[in-house]
């Protein structure tokens, strides 16, 4: 398989990277996450504790990774659209909090807006290219408000 980029080219913005490292425990930390991504208008589909399910099911010994799937409904509309439905794949835009360290979590986001247009997904290149910045706006207040 041939990708239409390479990825050594790439850095973070061309997928729209974003971390922040919260000093709290994990719980806590989850409860931040949710906190201010509802407050900038995300709402929550999916969440669930990938640590945890591999921790039962294969022993695996993983400290606390737990994925908040984020989602505004107005935007996965448009997104929709403007990839022929084909976006759909890459839902809900994930916030991972990850344990790097008793009382240290490390929030991580990539933007499937961004990689659908790496991926060559849109039918509808200007709509994307509107909710590439509005998505990223949001985003940036989510992470502007983790920072603070």
């Amino acid at each position: 398989m041939t990708l239409p980029f390479d990825p050594d080219d790439l850095d973070g913005d061309d997928f729209g990277e974003k971390r922040a490292t919260l000093e709290m425990d994990h719980e806590a930390a989850i409860e931040r996450v949710r906190e201010v991504c509802a407050d900038v208008g995300f709402g929550f589909p999916v969440e669930f504790s990938p640590s945890e399910m591999l921790n039962e099911k294969v022993d695996a010994g993983r400290d606390p990774y737990y994925v908040l799937g984020a989602c505004n409904p107005a935007v996965a509309d448009r997104a929709l659209d403007a990839t022929d439905g084909r976006i759909g794949s890459l839902f809900p835009c994930n916030m991972v909090i990850e344990q790097v360290e008793p009382g240290r979590q490390v929030v991580h986001h990539v933007s499937i807006m961004k990689i659908a247009r790496l991926l060559g997904l849109p039918s509808d290149e200007a709509e994307m290219d509107a909710i590439i910045e509005d998505t990223g706006e949001m985003v940036g207040e989510v992470f502007e408000r983790l920072d603070d």
